[in-house]
């Protein structure tokens, strides 16, 4: 399973992905849990997290993905994180661009949605460019969704 966009290919976090990518990209706790999460439930390849790469020269840039598979009425909460010396090129949008196209084509989601900081105006942008839609602000955090 693979998704490729203009600049980019977009890999599900496996085991294999882990080894191959290891030293070379720094893994956080949310993939430590979701590996693990992995193991007992191989249904959730592609509901967790996303490792990104550029085409050019096989650099793992960040990481996105969701927080698990839609709930019962479609919904999925999507996240990501781009490495900083990659920020700034458009890179978080072309890749959560695809990987939300994914679960609309591909994984039955009907309405996708992400929180950020009130503050984080590079997550703001990236959130606008992709056309979601704010749904509310509470105790500093930004709320939004857009719908298939």
């Amino acid at each position: 399973m693979e998704i490729k966009t203009q600049r980019l290919a977009l890999l599900p976090f496996t085991e294999e992905i882990h080894e191959a990518y290891s030293g070379r990209y720094e893994t956080g706790p949310h993939i430590e849990g979701h590996l693990k999460e992995l193991k007992e439930n191989p249904e959730l390849k592609g509901w967790g997290v996303w490792l990104a790469i550029r085409q050019d020269n096989g650099k793992p840039v960040g990481d996105l993905g969701f927080k698990g598979r839609p709930d019962p009425e479609g919904v999925v909460e999507v996240g990501y994180g781009i490495v900083p010396a990659e920020q700034n090129q458009g890179l978080a949008t072309e890749a959560v661009e695809a990987l939300i196209e994914w679960a609309f084509t591909t994984g039955g989601a009907t309405k996708v949605i992400a929180e950020c900081l009130a503050d984080n105006t590079a997550s703001i942008k990236v959130l606008q460019k992709l056309g979601m839609r704010e749904t509310g602000r509470d105790q500093g955090m930004v709320y939004w969704e857009c719908t298939k």
